[in-house]
């Protein structure tokens, strides 16, 4: 598929946006707040103009709105009482997984029907949550087992919308765009953007604390996939999200490039991932398969390569011996 420019999502979202008003979804829906959406965003040592302005926009779609910090309150910017933002300082980086599972039980104690989980660096539109929640309910009305549903999103640095993944045999597939189309199924989605209604975290359970970061959100979405509830991409959800580092362009398509230390987590979470018991073969080979493809690609193309070589077998070897856990790169310098 094609990916789409810029302006091509924006035609796309406004034609659909008069459609999805039109379709039936139950009352308590069209204000976000009735069903108490609760979301939480995870910070690391955030830009703060760039959180400020994530707060600013999503803060009056849901009823409440949690920060969690993976460090201390120094690192976040002045956020007066009328943002109506709650924070919890971890006092140190104790992973996103490990950040989301205490904003999503904090969030729950206190009367959360649906969490909405964001990153940092994501910036939603100003219906988002409204958009996601019709689907949601679309779904639900139709006897559909939702995990999940999550926006379209755009990276500005690439320019163009990212597909909605899923698995044919031994090969993942993007969704192509279709006319009167809204709502895909698919294997995962990332985890920011993501409305997951609260008796989802009963039956498939939270985030894998171990795995720290990367793999985190696709884990979770095939443990669900498996227990019966499956995800789903919503085009008319519109957000904005950074994805890596930097971008490299290779035969005309632009690929996020991670650090070093981020390919050692991909590189063992991944593997670990393939260990687990109720991971089906095909995916397995999927994510094998794909980890040799990284390995020559960015052993060729990253910078500091043979650090990059170093940490990706490194990833390799703790991901075989299940060395989990948040790594410190400090020792190897």
């Amino acid at each position: 598929m094609t990916a789409l420019k810029p302006e091509s999502i924006d035609l796309f979202w406004q034609n659909y946006n008069s459609a999805l008003c039109s379709m039936p979804i139950q009352a308590s829906f069209c204000n976000p707040t009735d069903p108490h959406v609760s979301a939480v965003i995870v910070s690391f040592k955030p830009d703060h103009a760039a959180l400020v302005a994530l707060i600013k926009v999503i803060r009056p779609q849901v009823a409440n709105l949690l920060i969690v910090n993976n460090g201390i309150a120094t690192e976040l910017p002045d956020l007066g009482p009328e943002l109506k933002v709650d924070i919890h300082n971890l006092g140190d980086n104790h992973g996103i997984a490990y950040a989301q599972n205490a904003g999503i039980r904090r969030l729950l104690a206190n009367g959360a029907t649906h969490i909405l989980l964001l990153d940092q660096d994501s910036l939603p539109a100003e219906d988002m949550v409204v958009q996601l929640a019709r689907a949601l309910d679309n779904l639900k009305e139709r006897g559909v087992p939702v995990a999940a549903v999550g926006p379209c999103y755009v990276d500005s640095r690439q320019g163009e919308a990212a597909s909605f993944v899923y698995k044919k045999g031994l090969a993942l597939k993007r969704h192509p765009l279709a006319p009167g189309i809204n709502i895909v199924k698919v294997d995962f989605l990332i985890a920011s953007g993501c409305l997951i209604p609260k008796d989802v975290f009963s039956l498939v359970g939270f985030m894998e604390d171990e795995m720290f970061i990367d793999y985190v959100d696709i884990e979770w979405g095939l443990r669900a996939q498996i227990l019966g509830f499956n995800s789903y991409g919503v085009y008319s959800a519109a957000m904005q999200h950074s994805l890596g580092d930097e971008w490299f362009s290779f035969r005309g398509r632009r690929i996020p490039l991670h650090s070093a230390h981020r390919h050692y987590y991909h590189f063992r979470n991944a593997l670990w991932l393939c260990k687990r018991p109720w991971i089906s073969q095909s995916w397995r080979a999927i994510l094998i398969i794909r980890l040799l493809k990284q390995f020559v690609f960015f052993s060729l193309v990253a910078n500091k390569r043979p650090h990059q070589i170093r940490m990706m077998l490194l990833g390799v070897w703790h991901g075989l011996r299940n060395r989990m856990g948040r790594f410190d790169l400090t020792p190897l310098k």
